[in-house]
């Protein structure tokens, strides 16, 4: 039990460190949150530090939510507590305790959690990304189309009920981050990536 527990302790104090605002903070001497679009993740490192930056941001953000799901499975946690360590590192990024609870929209830690857990729905989801950057340019419908298609690919594919629900709640919070796009993207002011 206190094991457990403090396996989502660590996924949470992993999800709560944020990659972009460490390497804005080391190499640019910029404050992410007062610059671009205000976001501290990949997509707004990249469009205000370079694309080089932005994917370290990428990778490292994606980094600490699958070594939080990696711990949990070292452990030999039943597939319950390994699904809420998923949520929580997800949380952490998006509620980060380092922050004041301010973080980033959840995507790149999203990849990271899943990558082990739900490898084929992420696959899925990774292609609806794609496509849909590709055709309208527009990064947050990209990730919010991901978001969405990866439990409905996971029922599709009778993964266990466990990850089901918890990549239903994490599409949940990355919605949740992306309101604000969402209603740019109704009114069409939304920045286009490769414009």
């Amino acid at each position: 039990m206190l094991v457990d527990l403090g396996l989502l302790i660590l996924a949470y104090l992993l999800g709560s460190l944020s990659c972009g605002l460490l390497l804005a903070r080391v190499y640019g001497g910029v404050d992410l949150r007062h610059s671009g679009s205000g976001n501290i993740g990949a997509t707004n490192v990249s469009r205000t530090m370079g694309k080089a930056a932005g994917l370290v941001t990428l990778l490292g953000d994606g980094m600490k939510g699958l070594l939080a799901v990696l711990a949990a499975q070292a452990w030999g946690s039943s597939l319950r507590l390994t699904a809420a360590v998923a949520v929580v590192a997800v949380l952490g990024h998006v509620f980060p305790l380092y922050y004041h609870f301010r973080g980033g929209k959840g995507v790149a830690t999203a990849l990271g959690v899943l990558l082990p857990t739900l490898p084929l729905p992420l696959l899925g989801g990774l292609l609806v990304w794609a496509v849909s950057v590709v055709t309208w340019r527009y990064v947050s419908a990209g990730s919010m189309l991901a978001a969405v298609i990866v439990p409905i690919l996971a029922i599709l594919l009778a993964y266990a009920v466990p990850l089901i629900l918890a990549s239903a709640m994490i599409a949940a919070l990355v919605l949740y981050k992306h309101w604000s796009n969402l209603q740019r993207l109704l009114q069409g002011t939304e920045p286009k990536i490769f414009s």
